[in-house]
């Protein structure tokens, strides 16, 4: 199994930074989608529902698969012998990014059902706001893997 998982480790990783460069721009999009849904759809006819179409497509075309992918070649790298060095801080920090990351993803995901079903209660600024926190998380991560503290 550890010849398989090195063999592959190359492939994981290059796979890995693709699939987060797809995710992580889905995250940065999707709210900036919310944001102009909230203070732009209503009074222009058909508007919502283009809305409805732009959002359910970055989340299940582009967001979800990235997200699996990225998930599954970073557990490949986790696993494969000698890449991760448990007693430094660095993977234990990237980690509780990363489900933070997947949180907010899930997050964005229940605020589109609210939109759905008429029951969004949140401003675009509020939006703006929320649109932040893949960037924080991000440099999070991005310092965490370069300097591993």
């Amino acid at each position: 199994m550890t010849d398989l998982l090195f063999a592959i480790y190359p492939w994981a990783k290059s796979l890995h930074i693709m699939a987060v460069i797809s995710w992580m721009a889905g995250l940065f999009y999707l709210p900036r989608l919310y944001v102009y849904h909230v203070e732009k759809a209503q009074g222009v006819d058909g508007a919502q529902e283009i809305f409805f179409e732009m959002e359910e497509k970055l989340l299940r075309v582009i967001m979800r698969p990235a997200m699996y992918v990225a998930w599954a070649c970073g557990l490949i790298m986790v696993l494969t012998p000698g890449i991760v060095g448990w007693d430094f801080a660095w993977p234990w920090v990237k980690g509780a990014a990363v489900i933070a990351m997947t949180w907010f993803h899930y997050w964005l995901m229940e605020r589109r059902k609210d939109f759905l079903e008429g029951r969004n209660t949140l401003t675009g600024r509020q939006y703006r706001m929320m649109n932040e926190v893949p960037t924080i998380l991000m440099v999070i991560i991005v310092l965490a893997v370069v300097l591993k503290f």
